[in-house]
């Protein structure tokens, strides 16, 4: 006899049931290894990168894809170099000065502002929102231990060499653990992810050279000290869009204002006309050929994922929003609406 058996609707209510605490498990699991997640996430975006200098290599250069791709490896690890150097030797003192000096510029900076009551108000409401943020908590884990910093920097790098090395591997992986029936469906998904990544890193660093060119520019004229290191941290702000570069003037305008009425006006001026130039002009013209993606979402999606996953989650957020907005293009309106959406680059 099987009198405890359930019957088919008890069946497909038990299954229903275990479904979703498999779902909030997993959701659980994912958010406890939230910053490892963000760690591979950035190593995806940098193979993508070494791939995308591989195949500059193949298609100019001729090279077989191998030789290409250790071409492309070497010419990272070059540019990471370049920058340390740029950091530590060449920019080294201002560097150092800026980050000496930035907590004292943000305290004047602060009384500056304070001195209306509007002004007053805004600078409590930031000191608040900021205080109590998993960014702040980072930031001063950051301060504190900056081998933290460090390590994973390197995991980062490993993990991208890796990627890069075989990515098919990881594709074929990640395909074999989705239904047979929309298995070309997700494919073609994450091929369009990868399109739009590289199409959009490409678009960043022509906006985060120009950014960080003209701000040190700018500062120069305006007699700002250490314009060289501000300038190269306006650019590198640029891959946080809106909230990066409003966060990189701050120091500025904290040097100015240790100057001078006028450097400081010359640094409000500097940052305001960059500004203007890079949404009126070169920003249109940037995202005309990767996938535009509106503002207001922009800001918005930024500062939830930077909520969610701190610092290091702020820092990728905008590559990590061009993933969803690109997923929910193609498999939502694309494959289960029918809408006519565009393929990447179109």
């Amino acid at each position: 006899m099987n009198r405890l058996r359930p019957d088919a609707d008890d069946t497909r209510f038990i299954r229903r049931v275990m479904l979703l605490i498999l779902i909030v498990a997993v959701v659980a699991a994912l958010w406890k290894a939230g910053d490892l997640l963000i760690l591979a996430f950035g190593s995806i975006l940098g193979a993508i990168v070494i791939h995308a200098f591989a195949d500059l290599y193949t298609e100019r250069l001729h090279l077989p894809r191998r030789p290409a791709l250790g071409l492309a490896i070497v010419t990272i690890l070059a540019a990471i170099g370049f920058l340390v150097w740029l950091f530590g030797i060449q920019f080294g003192a201002q560097v150092n000065a800026l980050v000496v000096r930035l907590p004292s510029l943000l305290d004047q900076l602060g009384a500056w502002a304070s001195q209306s009551p509007v002004g007053a108000k805004i600078v409590d409401a930031v000191q608040a929102a900021f205080a109590g943020s998993r960014v702040a908590r980072d930031i001063g884990g950051l301060v504190t231990g900056g081998g933290e910093l460090i390590l994973n920097c390197l995991l980062l790098l490993i993990g991208a060499l890796f990627f890069a090395a075989d990515p098919g591997v990881y594709k074929r992986g990640a395909l074999l653990l989705i239904p047979r029936g929309i298995r070309p469906a997700i494919a073609d998904a994450i091929d369009d992810v990868g399109i739009n990544l590289r199409l959009w890193l490409r678009a960043e660093l022509i906006l985060m050279t120009t950014m960080g060119l003209l701000v040190a520019f700018g500062l120069w004229l305006s007699g700002v000290p250490s314009w060289a290191a501000l300038g190269l941290l306006a650019g590198l702000s640029e891959f946080v869009p809106y909230i990066g570069p409003t966060a990189a003037m701050l120091p500025a305008l904290g040097l100015g204002a240790t100057v001078g009425t006028g450097p400081l006006v010359g640094t409000l001026v500097t940052y305001a006309a960059v500004r203007l130039v890079q949404t009126n002009f070169l920003t249109p013209w940037v995202q005309s050929r990767v996938i535009a993606i509106p503002p207001a979402i922009t800001v918005f999606a930024i500062i939830g994922i930077g909520m969610v996953f701190g610092l290091f989650g702020l820092f990728f957020s905008a590559a990590l929003l061009v993933v969803i907005f690109t997923l929910v293009r193609s498999l939502y309106l694309r494959e289960m609406l029918g809408e006519d959406v565009d393929s990447p680059g179109e």
